[in-house]
């Protein structure tokens, strides 16, 4: 993607809402499209609407927006997401999974959102991190980051297994005493961690 990357500062609050799925970056793209749209509609679409000292006032808005978004932008422009696991991410990503099928859940929840700041597309890893939320009980949370998997392209390898995990949630709602029923899930032979013995349900 290397340079059209930032063609998204050509407008105000793409670079978050793109690169990133920002809802403060969505805000920003929103009021300045808004704003655009009162500047053009009241210069060339319907000029008698409104006097010249508001058209002046309205483009210069435009412009100050712009301008403040793009340095500001520039100044913390998002990073490019790792397109593979580096060595510290592929540590934590183990250090993670064993802390899991240790039962150790604290410790395997404070690695996988240390992983997931450094990698947040990690699909594997959010599939981990949901499988401990339902695990622990926090079932809301669980269904929101397997929903939130499901709707990215990190989750495409995932999908039989975002299924089951869904499926386990709905079992779990219905009927919570079976829950420590539950046996180990293998992964899917065709997923891109196919051949690793499993991940624990």
């Amino acid at each position: 993607m290397g340079a059209a990357r930032y063609l998204t500062l050509a407008w105000p609050g793409m670079p978050w809402l793109w690169l990133r799925g920002s809802m403060l970056g969505l805000g920003l793209a929103l009021a300045f499209a808004m704003t655009l749209d009162v500047a053009v509609v009241t210069t060339w679409i319907w000029p008698e609407l409104v006097d010249l000292p508001f058209k002046l006032a309205v483009w210069s808005g435009a412009g100050i927006v712009w301008l403040l978004a793009t340095v500001s932008a520039l100044s913390a422009f998002p990073p490019p997401l790792p397109t593979r696991r580096d060595e510290t991410v592929n540590r934590l990503f183990v250090q993670a999974r064993d802390a899991y099928l240790a039962r150790d859940w604290l410790a395997a929840e404070a690695r996988l959102h240390e992983l997931l700041t450094r990698a947040p597309t990690d699909g594997e890893a959010q599939l981990l991190l949901a499988t401990l939320l339902r695990r622990v009980g926090r079932a809301d949370e669980a269904r929101t980051a397997l929903d939130k998997l499901s709707r990215s392209d990190a989750g495409l390898p995932w999908r039989s297994a975002i299924a089951r995990e869904l499926d386990l949630l709905r079992r779990t709602a219905q009927s919570p005493a079976d829950t420590a029923a539950v046996a180990i899930l293998p992964l899917d032979a065709d997923s891109p961690a196919g051949n690793r013995r499993g991940m624990a349900a």
